[in-house]
């Protein structure tokens, strides 16, 4: 359970981390170099273009699993009920949501074939923590269930 625990406490350190890390490197053209794109630069250009869709990948990419990692730690440490472990799984679905909208929206730029995108070493990160998560979700509602008489 310790390791549970500590697993669940690195999170909240690697997610600012991917957050910040390169999801992907854009450009028109090679010759010209490419522009690395985070979840952070993402965010702050989609505020300035379309608030509704900004909201959007907010709740997904930054509140939905800092607040799942968040909840599951209390549960761990037995200081949330773990009746709220199904709402918990929840929201590390909605995390996974923005991991498809990224995928969604790599593959149309390639399809249109106008410009260059290559996924970097956040988006690894980023898709490793949200899938962490998840793990760690079924673990500990696996290991509460257990432990209930």
């Amino acid at each position: 359970m310790m390791i549970l625990r500590l697993a669940t406490l690195s999170l909240l350190i690697l997610y600012p981390i991917a957050w910040f890390a390169p999801l992907l490197r854009a450009g028109l053209l090679p010759l010209f170099g490419l522009s690395e794109i985070s979840v952070v630069t993402g965010l702050q250009s989609l505020w300035e273009t379309d608030i509704v869709l900004a909201l959007l990948v907010t709740f997904l990419a930054i509140f939905a699993p800092y607040l799942k990692v968040i909840g599951m730690a209390l549960v761990q440490w037995h200081l949330l009920d773990k009746r709220t472990l199904p709402a918990l799984h929840i929201l590390g679905k909605l995390a996974m949501a923005d991991i498809f909208l990224i995928a969604l929206y790599i593959t149309l730029s390639k399809g249109i074939g106008v410009g260059t995108i290559e996924t970097a070493w956040g988006l690894y990160l980023f898709t490793g923590c949200i899938l962490t998560g998840m793990g760690l979700g079924f673990l500990s509602g696996r290991i509460n269930r257990e432990e209930s008489p």
